[in-house]
């Protein structure tokens, strides 16, 4: 007995008390209206017509009061949003096999006119209503929430949360499937890509489920209309309630390494060093020389006045400072044709992402600038997802819109710039070779084969 006690308990504690007692207050009320409408029809039988008026007008003054300040407050209390809900059905195979069935019943009982396949008609057709009732129940009081990943990068599978609530105070639902609606027109991938089922849900309760989600290319998904479906209790027919969720997912460009980034980084990393030698270093400070220390940096002077291998030691700003910059150049302007045009600057993107993720992972002084944006020198760390939130929505210019970002760089040769372009070789300023590395795509698609 404890068991179904506690559950009462719980019970009790989320239902609306004062709802509870409004609604038992209305039913003695309506019960007490009930009982002096019965002894108002008796009184009027046996001939006191004085009493039968009087207790039908207190039955009826009772009627009235319930229906004027009970019943508000409870219509104020009741989600009636749930009677709003828009349904889609759909009859499934195994609901026309029922039909088809119920059918040849209906006709047999009318030509043979025999009341048992009347009463079998009956039940087959309770079953039909019963299963659009439970149905309608089992959808009714069900709200959707979904929750991605903060960092998302195209061509990895993250994990989203698929959360359900119900919010019905005695009813559970059952066998519960939430897909997403993606409308035929629309290009952009669906956030989920397959339907997630729960199979219960209980009353007044949160199930939560986790599943992957992958999207392949960069940009901002949108994805605004699910639907949650349910064949319960029979299968004989599926009914569906959609549902207004605006869930967004900006997608990074990817930056897993590639073969063509690992041939890359050599002759990055060489051009910075060629190029911090070609300013000098700034002195930091003085040390003892250890064995890992490179004989270039040893300090003679001072190791003779210390009476110890002495080496400098350079600021380390000084070590990793680059300038990351994306051409906004569209290949469209050259005549080429716009798929073309789009996958090389998609190329570009990438390209972009993947170095400023490895700079990241250096631990570089990194400064990046695109069409529209200009981030400070920072630690790549403190500067990163800046630069991958725009790369994820970066586009290319439009023909006759000539960018003025590469006039700008020319005028600035202290900072080592990185320069990522579509552009063919030959019409970069020379102003920006003597303190650029410059990575042609044009150039990248020949060598793998592309060109």
């Amino acid at each position: 007995m404890s068991q179904p006690n506690s559950l009462l308990a719980q019970l009790w504690a989320k239902t609306d008390t004062p709802g509870v007692r409004t609604f038992l207050l209305s039913i003695l009320a309506l019960g007490i209206a009930f009982l002096l409408a019965v002894y108002s029809g008796a009184a009027a039988e046996l001939g006191n017509i004085g009493v039968a008026a009087s207790s039908a007008l207190f039955a009826l003054a009772i009627a009235g009061w319930v229906a004027v300040t009970i019943v508000p407050t409870l219509a104020k209390r009741t989600p009636l949003r749930w009677i709003g809900y828009r349904m889609e059905y759909r009859i499934t195979r195994a609901g026309w096999i029922y039909i088809g069935a119920t059918l040849l019943v209906a006709l047999a009982a009318l030509n043979t006119g025999n009341n048992l396949l009347f009463l079998i008609l009956s039940c087959l057709i309770s079953v039909i209503l019963m299963s659009g009732i439970l149905s309608s129940i089992s959808l009714a009081g069900v709200e959707l929430r979904i929750e991605l990943p903060e960092h998302i990068f195209a061509g990895q599978t993250v994990h989203a949360s698929v959360e359900v609530h119900n919010e019905k105070l005695m009813f559970p639902s059952f066998a519960l499937r939430v897909e997403a609606l993606v409308e035929k027109e629309a290009s952009a991938a669906a956030v989920l890509e397959r339907p997630v089922f729960f199979p219960f849900l209980p009353r007044q309760e949160r199930v939560k489920q986790s599943v992957p989600v992958r999207f392949l290319r960069r940009g901002l998904h949108v994805q605004d209309s699910f639907r949650i479906v349910t064949r319960f209790p029979f299968g004989f027919l599926q009914k569906a309630r959609r549902v207004t969720l605006k869930s967004e997912a900006l997608v990074y460009p990817s930056v897993d390494a590639s073969s063509v980034l690992a041939d890359m980084f050599p002759g990055i990393e060489g051009s910075i060093e060629s190029h911090s030698k070609g300013r000098g270093h700034d002195l930091h400070a003085l040390r003892e020389y250890l064995p890992t220390d490179s004989a270039r940096h040893v300090h003679w002077k001072a190791s003779a006045r210390m009476g110890s291998l002495m080496v400098r030691e350079f600021a380390r700003e000084d070590d990793r400072r680059v300038l990351l910059v994306l051409d906004p150049y569209s290949a469209d302007a050259q005549g080429e044709s716009r798929e073309n045009a789009e996958e090389r600057f998609e190329r570009a993107v990438n390209l972009c992402a993947g170095i400023a993720w490895h700079f990241y992972g250096r631990n570089a002084q990194l400064e990046f600038r695109g069409a529209g944006i200009e981030t400070r020198l920072a630690p790549a760390a403190e500067s990163i997802f800046t630069i991958l939130r725009y790369l994820a929505v970066a586009e290319a210019e439009k023909p006759g819109m000539e960018s003025s970002l590469l006039p700008e760089l020319a005028a600035s040769p202290d900072l080592f710039k990185l320069i990522v372009t579509s552009r063919p070789r030959g019409t970069i300023a020379a102003e920006l070779w003597h303190s650029s590395y410059v990575v042609f795509l044009e150039s990248l698609e020949q060598s793998s084969g592309r060109g």
